[in-house]
């Protein structure tokens, strides 16, 4: 059986251009969409956040405002209800060692922006994972989390990879706008990655070796099976 590390924002709130704060979370359809397409395929899921704190569901990802219809919010809300004990008691990132797991899966919502981006444990724990060629995930907003791979030196571990993420035309369109502290696809391209799109609001994957990536909450089941392809795979 393998072993997934799901990495899971333990930000509730994001610190917008103008000073204010903006309630976050992980989103609903992300985390628990992925977590049951790997989980019903066999895989071993545990929850990792930093300093094992309790990861706190984005509100508007369980409602109209986030774009989503009342019969699949109580779908999220009926899988999230199945995870309650596990997301309680995560592991803590610094205490994990990527060698006991086959794959790290990180979904999005603004949260990863807050913590993951700039987490040094995080940072570690992918570098390694990406030396032992360990399938790498990253859904939405959560490739912000390989910006935790920048060096002081502003090397980037991700340089010259392929991937996709939550763009900016999305985040224009449907996010915080132009209050957003950055975007996360220029910040990616600044650093070297070469960000593929697809439509807005479109499942679209990106596969490049172990890295996998997925632009936004449609492509949630599409890069769970990506993962499960590699996994397959390797």
């Amino acid at each position: 059986m393998a072993k997934v590390l799901m990495v899971v924002s333990a930000a509730d709130s994001l610190t917008l251009a103008d000073g204010t704060q903006h309630p976050t979370g992980f989103w609903a359809e992300e985390l628990a969409v992925s977590h049951q397409v790997l989980r019903d395929a066999g895989m071993e899921v545990s929850f990792a956040t930093p300093r094992g704190t309790a990861p706190t569901v984005d509100p508007i990802s369980l409602d109209a405002r986030g774009g989503v219809e009342p019969g699949d919010a109580d779908r999220f809300r009926a899988l999230l209800a199945g995870l309650t004990e596990e997301l309680a008691h995560p592991l803590a990132l610094s205490a994990v060692d990527v060698a006991d797991y086959d794959a790290v899966y990180v979904p999005g919502g603004h949260a990863p922006m807050a913590d993951l981006a700039t987490d040094p444990d995080l940072g570690r724990l992918l570098r390694e994972a990406d030396a032992q060629g360990k399938v790498i995930a990253v859904l939405c907003h959560g490739p912000a989390a390989l910006l935790s791979t920048t060096q002081t030196d502003g090397g980037f571990a991700f340089a010259g990879r392929r991937l996709t993420t939550f763009t900016d035309t999305e985040e224009r369109e449907g996010g915080v706008g132009e209050n957003t502290p950055y975007f996360v696809e220029s910040r990616l391209r600044e650093l070297g990655a070469i960000v593929e799109t697809g439509a807005p609001w479109t499942s679209k994957v990106v596969v490049d070796g172990t890295l996998i990536s997925g632009q936004n909450p449609q492509s949630s089941d599409a890069t769970a099976r990506a993962v499960l392809t590699a996994l397959a795979a390797s």
